[in-house]
């Protein structure tokens, strides 16, 4: 009995051990900031938006570097309307996207999956006609340089089929008449989240952004 106790206890301190030490991580390191590329023209408008949770990289529907419409077809959308200027993109844990609408259809075994890293992520593409600067919605300027990278990287992030192609997933789970999710690579944890996807998505344009953020608070207290 007490060898049994002391196991416990043992599992106990290491999992309060762990929690106390993500915490700290989560604090310290989003506090660490990653300046912005200098001397840069300002040639490329894209935003970053947030729900209160979630980190989205907005950017313009197409320009003379891509048109993302072209992989993200309007046509996944309910609307199918190819009037929208922006597209956001958001990376995150799929079940979370497909199976939780509402934190109250949260499962344990979603939950489990996306902290562990043992789930299928996804990416999640928005369209909007205009996007208003807010607290929740912050607006920069970048380079076509940058703007390359930026699109490298969202691009590499989608899992894509023989031809190079994203692969829509076919939901009903959609958000509004806007929206459509497609098929992401790697795996979503407490040390990749969505806002960490957004976070490295901006480092790698060459934004100002955290050393590394589990949270949108992180990112977006470099833009207040």
């Amino acid at each position: 009995m007490k060898k049994a106790l002391k196991i416990t206890l043992k599992i106990f301190l290491v999992l309060f051990a762990f929690i106390a030490i993500y915490l700290v991580a989560v604090f310290s390191l989003s506090k660490i900031t990653v300046n912005q590329e200098v001397n840069t023209k300002p040639e490329v408008e894209i935003y970053i938006l947030t729900n209160g949770v979630h980190t989205d990289i907005v950017m313009p529907t197409k320009n003379d570097q891509i048109d993302w419409s072209q992989q993200v077809k309007f046509e996944n959308t309910k609307a199918a309307d190819s009037t929208y200027k922006y597209i956001a993109m958001g990376w995150g844990d799929k079940g979370f996207y497909l199976e939780t609408p509402e934190w109250s259809d949260l499962k344990a075994s979603v939950a489990f999956k996306a902290v562990s890293g043992l789930s299928n992520t996804a990416i999640h593409a928005t369209y909007y006609k205009k996007l208003k600067e807010a607290d929740d919605c912050k607006r920069m300027m970048i380079s076509k340089e940058q703007y390359d990278r930026l699109i490298k990287y969202i691009s590499d992030s989608f899992q894509k089929d023989a031809s190079g192609n994203f692969l829509n997933i076919k939901t009903n789970a959609i958000y509004g008449k806007t929206d459509a999710f497609y098929e992401a690579n790697g795996s979503y944890s407490l040390f990749h989240t969505c806002n960490t996807w957004a976070n490295s998505g901006l480092k790698a344009s060459g934004q100002k952004c955290c050393y590394w953020t589990a949270l949108d608070s992180g990112i977006f207290s470099k833009y207040k």
